[in-house]
């Protein structure tokens, strides 16, 4: 019993799969624009095989290499936006978004200056924009709701449960969050990773 409470006390995972999760750092870059704070999104690359045009912070894939997610997203940001690493202050973590088991997004908060975004990666960010802080303040954004219904495959075993397959599914129900700013729409995982950063803030 000891070493089983010795073992709990130590520094546990985030949730349990994290260790094997997909796992993304993402930066929510603030910088100032006519001395007022501005959040700074990129529009993916058009080119791009995986969510081509749709906005996004920078960040990416946590690498082996990475000391910390908070290096991945530093780096992701230096890689995409061209900012030099020592330019980049970061001011601390946010809650991380959990996907699903599989899948784990670690957000930063940093500010960076304006004048160091001048060479982007044209092959992942096609544009980047800005937001006044104020506006996000303001602004309400609205959802709609995507039923999501499970379908396991041909192979599940329904013979090792309850009902067989005659076993209720229960579908599940996304939040897809919407902020519309000039041209922009900002939604999925960026949408909810920025309301939480604006409910964080107020």
């Amino acid at each position: 019993m000891d070493k089983l409470k010795n073992k709990l006390n130590e520094n546990q995972p985030l949730f349990i799969g994290e260790e094997t999760a997909l796992r993304s750092a993402i930066m929510i870059p603030l910088v100032q624009v006519d001395k007022e704070w501005h959040v700074l999104f990129e529009v993916r690359s058009l080119t791009m095989r995986s969510q081509p045009g749709d906005i996004s912070f920078p960040g990416g894939r946590i690498d082996p290499t990475d000391a910390s997610p908070m290096d991945a997203a530093i780096r992701e940001t230096h890689e995409e936006l061209g900012i030099d690493p020592a330019c980049i202050n970061v001011l601390g973590q946010m809650s991380a978004y959990i996907s699903s088991p599989s899948f784990v997004v670690y957000p930063f908060v940093a500010t960076i200056d304006q004048d160091q975004i001048h060479s982007f990666n044209r092959q992942e960010v096609e544009e980047v924009f800005t937001i006044p802080v104020d506006w996000l303040l303001s602004y309400q954004p609205y959802m709609h709701t995507v039923s999501v219904q499970p379908m396991p495959l041909t192979d599940f075993p329904y013979e090792k449960i309850v009902n067989g397959d005659k076993y209720q599914w229960r579908p599940r129900a996304i939040e897809e969050w919407f902020y519309d700013f000039e041209k922009y729409t900002i939604w999925g995982l960026t949408a909810r990773i920025l309301k939480h950063f604006v409910e964080t803030i107020k």
